[in-house]
């Protein structure tokens, strides 16, 4: 995986502006191999992801149909007579599975560079059902509603806008051959789109780390579930946005300070993918 992801996030020579160099100085390595780890580690624990969604209610619906929602965990899965509520779930899941597989690989360089026709046209089915995706939770937000009350729903309906916007921003420059621009709205829209796995995550690492200090197990609601609807979207945007920052900076100690960011950011990326798959996804799966 290094290898293949060692210009992740180290955007290559584009329309619009001169190629990064390469990095030289230990503070200018330091930044990019740690950028390497991190998606290393998220790539990978989305992969586990989709593996359990597929799992979980890809056999279900081949062998139920829609009713087979009922038969998994998702709240209220399944309710009789709501069609366009049922449909929406399962596009959601289906489209999934789709968009949280096929994300990383449009960040793979030796992909994006070998395979340009490959990687356009993922691009575009990328895109096209991240917005699906997006307006099918807009729908199940708020006809069915979400655990987590207004909060919830105000966090993943935010979400769902900036997908949109981000996918619209990220057509927008390439069609322009802006590449540069594309690539770093693409990556944001990356982040915004992972959001559904950095919450679980999230979740997961604070549950094995702190007990669950903060979380309503009834409700599910919580100052730390409050805190986690923003965070899913708003902490991975951020850590991105330091990234670009210190590629651009000539301070080392910028560039220091943020791959030691992108080295915590994976310990917990690691952590959380593991409390994930060993405390919620592998046990539903046996």
């Amino acid at each position: 995986m290094t290898t293949a992801t060692q210009a992740f996030l180290n955007e290559e020579t584009s329309t619009d502006q001169p190629a990064l160099p390469q990095p030289k100085a230990w503070p200018d390595r330091m930044l990019r191999y740690s950028g390497i780890t991190w998606f290393s580690a998220a790539a990978l624990g989305q992969w586990i992801f989709v593996f359990y969604v597929v799992f979980q209610y890809v056999p279900e619906l081949a062998q139920f149909g829609l009713p087979g929602l009922a038969n998994t965990t998702l709240p209220d899965g399944y309710i009789a007579g709501d069609m366009m509520g049922n449909l929406a779930i399962a596009s959601h899941v289906l489209v999934a599975i789709v968009i949280i597989g096929s994300g990383p690989l449009q960040l793979i360089p030796q992909i994006r560079n070998r395979f340009p026709t490959f990687h356009r046209y993922v691009g575009r089915v990328y895109i096209l059902m991240a917005s699906i995706t997006s307006i099918a939770g807009l729908y199940i937000v708020w006809t069915r509603g979400v655990p987590g009350g207004m909060v919830g729903h105000l966090a993943i309906s935010l979400d769902a806008v900036l997908i949109l916007v981000f996918g619209g921003l990220a057509i927008n420059f390439a069609i322009k051959r802006q590449i540069a621009r594309h690539r770093r709205w693409a990556m944001r829209l990356f982040m915004v789109v992972s959001a559904v796995w950095f919450f679980r995550i999230g979740l997961m690492f604070w549950f094995m780390t702190t007990g669950g200090i903060g979380v309503d197990p009834e409700t599910f609601e919580g100052p730390f579930l409050t805190f986690m609807y923003f965070g899913q979207m708003a902490i991975p945007l951020l850590i991105l946005e330091g990234y670009f920052l210190a590629q651009r900076s000539k301070s080392p100690a910028v560039k220091s300070a943020v791959a030691a960011s992108l080295i915590l950011a994976t310990g917990a990326t690691l952590l959380g993918t593991f409390a994930a798959t060993m405390g919620m996804w592998f046990p539903r799966l046996l």
